[in-house]
Parts: structure tokens; sequence; C-alpha cells
């Protein structure tokens, strides 16, 4: 998934498993075969690199965190994982495909990431990725920062994440030598496990960049005026309704 957090496996198996559920029309995207070599690139706890492996590909998973990591050496003992930031990619030209699920939004430093992307393919090679594009979470974001405001914290608000325009992220990939033959931008309203908790748990797992720089004594203020400020726009008939909007792209390397 990332770097620079610390990511709890059990709660993101247990009430964010829409996280790899969803990646199932990414998978048909990369439409892997037999015999092919794959990255997944920000494989979590491994569901969906055993996905690829199900095809008969040789796939290897890499993440940027160890507990990450470890849970999916659990998950899946035959499959090989790593730990690796992906901004530090260390492959050349090994493989026909990297693929990346709900990763690339965690890191705000894009080039370093789309360089080693494009080391690590071989000519023929693809890319098939799905990450939070432009406005992604944008009505709980201004709920966060009006929240932040209220609370009266010293330093300002600051978004945690990197979500790039179709016609930004296409640029850098084609500034590395990509060539991009499919990218779309969509919206797809996620409802959180949970009901009424559904939020505080998603903070929880995906929020901690923010949350680490409230002292602790002041962390369940600013969590009950995040909900307070987010409900008009994001619950729904007992339960959050997360305002996802998803880059989806495929790029070739000629």
């Amino acid at each position: 998934m990332t770097h620079g957090t610390d990511w709890n496996p059990a709660l993101y198996e247990d009430k964010h498993s829409f996280v790899w559920k969803l990646g199932a029309g990414l998978l048909e995207l990369l439409a892997p075969q037999p015999g092919e070599r794959i990255l997944d690139l920000g494989c979590g706890t491994g569901h969906l690199t055993n996905q690829i492996a199900a095809s008969g590909a040789q796939v290897v998973g890499i993440d940027g965190s160890l507990e990450m990591v470890e849970r999916a050496r659990e998950n899946y003992p035959e499959l090989s994982f790593s730990v690796m930031d992906a901004r530090e990619i260390t492959f050349r030209e090994e493989f026909d495909a990297v693929f990346s699920n709900a990763t690339l939004h965690w890191i705000q430093e894009p080039q370093p990431v789309v360089e080693g992307v494009a080391r690590t393919l071989h000519a023929g090679g693809r890319f098939v990725a799905e990450f939070g594009g432009r406005g992604n979470t944008g009505k709980f974001l201004e709920a966060a920062e009006r929240a932040w405001n209220k609370c009266g914290f010293p330093s300002g608000f600051q978004n945690p994440w990197y979500y790039p325009t179709v016609a930004e992220y296409a640029a850098l990939l084609e500034s590395h030598g990509l060539e991009v033959t499919f990218a779309t931008l969509f919206d797809r309203p996620t409802p959180l496990e949970d009901g009424a908790r559904g939020l505080r748990n998603w903070m929880a797992m995906f929020f901690g960049r923010v949350l680490e720089r409230i002292p602790a004594s002041q962390r369940e203020q600013y969590l009950d005026e995040v909900e307070r400020e987010a409900r008009p726009g994001l619950f729904r008939d007992g339960r959050w309704i997360m305002d996802y909007r998803r880059l989806r792209i495929v790029a070739g390397k000629p």
C-alpha cells in the first residue's frame, strides 16, 4: 500500500475488504497470462496478488509496509512478497506487467514511482493501475479541514494524498516513455462497514498521517468534529458512504 504509515493488517482485512474486492475490474484490464512475470506494486495483504497468480502468471508482490507484507506471507506462503518502497523500485526490465491497486495516491512524489515502473518493464510490457484521482474524498477532506480549523490547531491542514487529473498523470507517464492507451476518472461512492462507526474506522485505517499531527489528548475532539462536519454530505440510511473518485489507467512500454 504505502510507506510512512503504520498499517494495521487486521483492521484492514476485517473492515476495509472493499479495497481489494473492488479491484476485480482492474484485474480484467490486466488480463494476466500463464507464464507472464507480473509485479504487484502495493500488494497489501496479498489478496489480489493471489488472484493474479491463479491465472498462471509468476507474480511478485511488493509493499512499503512490513506489517502488510508479513500478513501477505501468512495468507499466501507459496507466493513471493518483499518490503520495497514504491519510490525505490530496484528491478530492471524484468516484468511483462506492473499492476497497482489503491496505492499510488499515498505517494506524494509520483515521479520516482513512474521512473521505477518504466525501468521495471521490458519492451512491450504494460502498466495497469487504479488509485484516487482528482476530487477523490473531496467532501471528506472539506469536512476534515473545517474540523481542523474549528479545533484551532496551530499548523494548517494538509491533504495527505496525491490525487492527479487524467491529463496530469498521463503526461507524467508519457514523459517517462510510457504510452497511455486507456484512462478514465469515475465516481465510485463506497459504503463503509460498521454503520455509524464506519467513518472512525476508516480514519483509524487511512488518516493516520493527519491524526498523528494532533496531540493525543485532542484526537477524540477532532474525530467528533469531523463526523459532525461530514455527516450532512456523507451519512445516509445509517451508514457512511465515502466519496471515492478513481483514476484507472493503462500504459505500454513501446
